[in-house]
């Protein structure tokens, strides 16, 4: 295998590994609305419990 061809083989490999950490922090990003929402409405619960 030649330089050239081991180089864009890398390149490729690289490219894809890339979107899979774009994939990962989009999830993280979306895991950690989710809790936020989800504890915004553990606190109406509670509120309402009370009165």
């Amino acid at each position: 295998m030649t330089l050239s061809r081991l180089a864009c083989a890398a390149m490729i490999v690289c490219a894809l590994a890339a979107t899979g950490c774009a994939n990962t922090v989009r999830g993280v990003g979306k895991d950690a609305a989710n809790t936020v929402d989800a504890t915004k409405a553990a606190g109406k619960n509670i509120a309402n419990a009370v009165e």
